[in-house]
C-alpha cells in the first residue's frame, strides 16, 4: 500500500494525474519480485483483461523508475529488464551468459569498498548496480 502511495505523491508533486491504468501497473510491478521486461508486463495485464497500451507501460515504467520504485537493469542483452526495489535490500546479479539465468546476492564488503572508494574520490553516491557476467553450475 505504502508503495501506492509514494507513486501517487510523486505523480502529484509531478502535476501528473493519477489514473487507474497507472495504479493497474503499479500493481502488477508490485504482484510479483521477478525481474520482467515491458512486454512480460502487458501480457500479465492482458491475461487480467486490463487494458493497457504498450505505450502507457512504457512511460509508466519510466515514471516508476523516476519515483525510485522501481530500477532498469540490462543483463547483456539489447531490451531493458526492470525490477522493483520500495521495500527490498539492495542486491546485485551474476548473470549466465549460456543461460541466461540471474542470481541475485548481497555481499557487505562489496558495499564497504564502493563507500570507501566513493570516499576516496570525495563522490556523492546516488545508486550503483553490479553485474557479474560469466557461467552458471549447469553451464560450465
Amino acid at each position: 500500500m505504502e508503495n501506492i502511495e509514494l507513486f501517487h505523491k510523486f505523480l502529484a508533486e509531478k502535476k501528473m494525474k493519477w489514473t487507474p491504468e497507472r495504479k493497474a501497473i503499479l500493481e502488477e510491478v508490485f504482484a510479483s519480485h521477478d525481474h520482467f521486461e515491458a512486454d512480460d508486463l502487458l501480457f500479465r495485464l492482458k491475461k487480467k483483461d486490463i487494458r493497457v497500451s504498450r505505450a502507457t507501460i512504457y512511460r509508466t515504467l519510466e515514471l516508476l523508475v523516476n519515483s525510485q520504485l522501481v530500477r532498469k537493469i540490462s543483463f547483456g542483452e539489447e531490451h531493458t529488464h526492470y525490477e522493483h526495489t520500495y521495500g527490498h535490500k539492495h542486491h546485485d546479479h551474476l548473470v549466465c551468459l549460456k543461460c541466461g539465468s540471474v542470481l541475485e546476492f548481497s555481499n557487505p564488503t562489496i558495499e564497504e569498498i564502493q563507500e570507501r572508494v566513493c570516499t576516496d574520490y570525495d563522490f556523492t553516491p546516488d545508486s550503483h548496480c553490479l553485474q557479474i557476467f560469466g557461467y552458471c553450475t549447469k553451464c560450465r
